[in-house]
């Protein structure tokens, strides 16, 4: 994945809930006009906030840095979770997924059961997590059928399958929903790795290169996702989907990189910029001094052992809406009970479970890196995403959730 490869942070630890929901799909034959439905399972991970935060920051930093060897992985709050096939008959495996990378590969903890459709294309792959390349997965790259559910079935996918890993806890692996381009330089002897969307585009399956991402919050009733391919899923917005292209600007313009300002009240904290939206991250976070500004307007305080800005009740209502506005002119607002981590869920992350955090966090950097602001899944539990190869945009919507109270 060159440059700058993010394999966004996705990795399942011992889950404190996981909900398993089986694919929904029309039975065969189907047009390639007609998208298909992919459910997820979510899993809320028990591992410190304060680690996720700065997990965050170091996969973010690591983009910056322009790294062209390496790409991260850490651990998220939230992670979703795909029941995905290969081979033929197929045999099902947990798949992290990650709109932050492009490669799919299993392997990290039940093996690869080859069948008449497995062919080892005699590459080898390997992908870095973090600079210092102390997580990573290695091993070989196989041509095989790849199942996401009865409509979904994709011939000759190149995937990698890890004989070497150090990651995987609770996943088999990962499913990378990326742009193609965070392929490169991760598979021997090859320049780009066709990607899952790509190849169901190209084989006619579905019509459009597009995917459709929701996420209900985690804290709830209906904590699900699912992933719609070839288009999105109209029964999950409540208004039109609005588009951006994709920014120019590098290192965001390698990912789903769009450009936004981002206005606390009528106070504008961060000027307009490049940044990525990434269903790996799991907190909302800008640039140093978008931050300083933001946390000097909540009158919050940093909580070193959670790692996350805490605020009061009293200033909870007091708290503004965050307005994002895109370069296409829209306005999301994101109101005071989407900025705060759900309070049924802070003594799983080491919280206090009177108090209340924030999810917005010090990106590391100040403006003008190329990726001052990542919208992880604290923003996108609010809004449904929408990510189209096909014309360079990403798009968003309102869902039930955007003014729920739920946290």
């Amino acid at each position: 994945m060159v440059p700058s490869r993010s394999l966004s942070s996705l990795l399942a630890l011992p889950a404190l809930a996981f909900l398993s929901l089986s694919a929904s799909a029309s039975p065969h034959p189907r047009t390639a006009s007609s998208p298909a439905t992919l459910k997820l399972a979510v899993r809320i991970n028990s591992y410190g906030i304060k680690n996720i935060a700065a997990a965050d920051r170091a996969r973010i930093q690591a983009r910056q840095a322009g790294d062209s060897s390496s790409i991260t992985v850490t651990s998220t709050g939230t992670t979703y979770t795909a029941n995905v096939g290969v081979g033929s008959p197929a045999t099902y495996y947990t798949l992290a997924v990650d709109t932050g990378s492009s490669n799919t590969w299993i392997g990290a903890n039940k093996a690869y059961e080859k069948t008449a459709t497995s062919q080892d294309t005699g590459n080898t792959f390997r992908v870095a997590y973090g600079s210092d390349g102390k997580k990573y997965a290695s091993g070989e790259e196989y041509i095989d059928t790849v199942t996401l559910n009865s409509d979904l079935v994709i011939d000759s996918q190149s995937i990698g399958v890890a004989s070497d890993t150090s990651i995987g806890d609770g996943v088999d692996g990962l499913l990378g929903l990326g742009p193609v381009g965070l392929t490169r330089g991760t598979v021997s002897n090859t320049d780009e790795v066709a990607t899952v969307t790509q190849n169901l585009y190209t084989q006619g399956t579905i019509s459009s290169e597009v995917l459709g991402v929701f996420f209900a919050p985690a804290s709830s009733d209906d904590n699900s996702g699912e992933l719609t391919f070839g288009d999105y899923d109209a029964s999950k917005i409540t208004g039109d989907v609005s588009y951006v292209p994709i920014t120019s600007t590098s290192p965001a313009s390698t990912y789903w990189g769009i450009d936004q300002s981002i206005s606390y009240g009528d106070t504008p904290i961060l000027d307009q910029t490049a940044g990525i939206v990434d269903t790996g991250c799991t907190l909302i976070l800008i640039a140093t001094d978008a931050f300083e500004k933001y946390q000097s307007a909540t009158g919050a305080t940093f909580n070193e052992e959670v790692g996350l800005l805490q605020i009061t009740s009293d200033q909870y209502e007091q708290l503004s809406s965050l307005y994002f506005t895109t370069s296409g002119g829209v306005t999301y607002e994101l109101i005071p009970n989407a900025q705060i981590w759900p309070r049924s869920l802070n003594t799983a992350v080491g919280g206090d479970a009177n108090s209340i955090y924030l999810v917005i966090a010090d990106i590391g950097s100040p403006s003008g890196s190329g990726e001052d602001f990542t919208n992880g899944y604290c923003f996108l539990q609010r809004f449904y995403s929408v990510y189209d190869a096909t014309n360079s945009q990403v798009g968003f919507a309102t869902t039930e959730y955007t003014y729920a109270t739920t946290n």
